[in-house]
């Protein structure tokens, strides 16, 4: 009987996984500036149509030398300015995810793929093609005044299913999530996004 149960109680969980994924997905290709389960977002600019968005197809991480409270003054330079040197979506310490720039615009941010020396991962695939013209850039605040420390817990949190709402809106498949360092070289004191990009892979589906 208990085995039972047990054999029940898994199926249901399995069932309820699904179903939020299956939601999640919908609402990846919905416009304007939909709610987003178990996230805070701040929508500077709304989605638009899906087929007239960018064709990205990869996630670059990035994490500022910032204070806590920088990615929301940096969203907003980022919003009337969306060509500067930045990233479509900022991440806030607290979790509070912004969005800043129409989606068919195209933000500077990445040194050109330069890193062909496969410290972290095989450049091959990587080396000047993983650049800002087809990567979404997400950067996450906080790290100052110690770049070594890591992105806080509300940060993993947005994350996790942030970066679902990223692939299964772009179509961006697991490995083309990609931390800074992994494909340019960066600050020699620590290493740029790759906790969360390990992270997001670790993750899976």
């Amino acid at each position: 009987m208990k085995l039972r149960l047990l054999a029940i109680a898994l199926v249901a969980i399995a069932a309820s996984a699904s179903a939020r994924a299956s939601d999640l997905a919908t609402i990846a290709r919905a416009s304007g500036t939909p709610d987003i389960p178990g996230l805070k977002m701040v929508w500077l600019a709304p989605w638009g149509d899906l087929a007239n968005a960018h064709p990205w197809r990869n996630i670059i991480v990035h994490q500022t030398e910032g204070p806590a409270g920088s990615a929301r003054g940096g969203a907003l330079l980022q919003n009337k300015n969306p060509t500067r040197r930045g990233v479509m979506v900022w991440v806030e310490t607290d979790g509070t995810v912004y969005w800043a720039v129409a989606e068919n615009l195209i933000p500077t941010h990445g040194d050109g793929a330069n890193r062909n020396d496969n410290k972290y991962i095989d450049n091959k695939p990587t080396y000047r093609q993983v650049v800002g013209n087809n990567s979404v850039g997400v950067e996450f605040a906080g790290n100052y005044p110690d770049v070594t420390r890591g992105p806080t817990e509300a940060q993993i949190a947005a994350w996790k299913i942030l970066v679902k709402v990223l692939r299964a809106r772009y179509g961006i498949p697991l490995e083309r999530v990609y931390a800074h360092n992994w494909i340019d070289y960066k600050d020699a004191r620590y290493c740029e996004g790759c906790a969360l990009a390990t992270m997001a892979r670790e993750w899976g589906e």
